[in-house]
């Protein structure tokens, strides 16, 4: 879909492309990627780089045209993980400012809804790109509350029981973190690159805005990995200990049925034990020995707290 947005107090939807105007393309069809390279001359080669979900953020010149990547976290609905992050290209070059994200998400709308509330004031294309850069560490951080909610949650049901879900649901997770840091560091070094590229044309009170969100964002992102991992590594030894005293326990039942068992077993034989096959009392006196020999052994295994 392509968007046409002309900056009035905000940016604000218009039904043609004008000199000046944002145009917004957010999960192009055919159609419309032979618009932007026919009619607006964009080199193939950016609207490639940016179709790859792997893509780093990064600054790319070709031809006039300068294209900025950067990426932005979403909610993932047909992977395991419950959040991702996506790359965004700001392609620039003279009157044309064109982004291009071939994934839907929230942050380009709220954007949008953004500027058009605090009537903000986008003069060049660095402004803009830094606004897009700080809207999206606003959306890390809120992202970022929405996992540490999944992860309290998690942790709930596992201190109820252990369930490999649950541990399943916790590294997704973690890897959601790992992505989210590792998008992050990257627009960072994007951040840096830019201010080294724009100059004069850059705001530097908003660059200053701009680099504190990311780092907080960062920061955010890196103690709620740790704090993750040092909980996996705390269920993971409550597991190990857990199967430890299962085993033990099993080990002591042995022990316990092992002498009643052998006292059965002695006097099973077909052989002369020393009891007559008369004795009334015979198979009593065997039971009460083997029950006798296995409460010595209760005793003695609760003595060293085995039991």
């Amino acid at each position: 879909m392509i968007t046409y947005l002309k900056f009035e107090s905000g940016f604000s939807e218009i039904g043609e492309w004008k000199p000046g105007c944002w145009v917004n393309v957010e999960q192009p069809t055919e159609e419309e990627l032979q618009i932007l390279t026919s009619e607006f001359g964009l080199p193939e080669d950016f609207l490639y780089d940016i179709s790859d979900m792997d893509e780093r953020p990064r600054v790319e010149r070709n031809d006039g045209w300068i294209c900025t990547i950067l990426r932005i976290p979403v909610r993932s609905t047909d992977q395991p993980m419950p959040f991702i992050t996506i790359p965004v290209g700001v392609i620039v070059n003279g009157d044309y400012i064109i982004t291009v994200c071939y994934y839907a998400n929230q942050l380009i709308s709220d954007f949008i809804e953004h500027t058009q509330k605090r009537n903000t004031d986008v003069r060049t294309a660095p402004d803009f790109i830094l606004r897009l850069l700080n809207s999206s560490a606003y959306w890390y951080l809120r992202y970022l509350k929405d996992v540490h909610k999944m992860v309290q949650e998690a942790e709930g049901e596992l201190q109820q029981s252990i369930r490999n879900e649950d541990l399943f649901t916790l590294m997704n997770l973690q890897k959601s973190f790992v992505i989210f840091a590792t998008s992050i560091s990257g627009n960072n070094i994007l951040l840096d690159r830019i201010k080294r590229l724009s100059g004069h044309e850059l705001d530097h009170e908003l660059f200053e805005d701009v680099s504190i969100e990311l780092r907080q964002a960062d920061s955010t992102v890196t103690i709620a990995t740790q704090m993750l991992d040092r909980t996996l590594d705390t269920y993971a030894s409550v597991i190990s200990n857990n199967v430890n005293a299962i085993m033990k326990r099993l080990t002591s039942i042995s022990l316990i049925l092992m002498f009643p068992t052998l006292i059965a077993s002695f006097y099973g034989m077909n052989v002369d034990v020393g009891i007559s096959m008369e004795n009334h009392w015979a198979f009593g006196c065997i039971v009460g020995i083997g029950f006798l020999l296995a409460a010595i052994i209760c005793l003695w295994m609760r003595r060293i707290k085995w039991l």
